[in-house]
């Protein structure tokens, strides 16, 4: 199993993004993102700072149904 990437919600944001999350909304720091698919809808919130921490990182995988290689690939393009 690999390790998590450092990075920062900007990248996560826009990776997110490219496999068919939306944005929702932002309120200060922290931006609403969700993806409808026919069986599931998946919702999670990003701090946009510029390191995230292991644990959020953790969280925010969970809560998009991808898993450490799926990100991985995406913060690779």
């Amino acid at each position: 199993m690999p390790k998590l990437p450092i990075t920062s919600g900007r990248k996560l944001k826009a990776a997110l993004k490219s496999v068919g999350f939306i944005e929702v909304r932002q309120r200060g720091s922290h931006v609403s993102l969700q993806k409808i698919t026919p069986g599931k809808t998946y919702k999670t919130v990003i701090p946009l700072h510029r390191e995230l921490a292991k644990g959020t990182l953790l969280d925010i995988l969970h809560q998009t149904g991808l898993s450490k290689d799926d990100l991985l690939e995406l913060l690779k393009n």
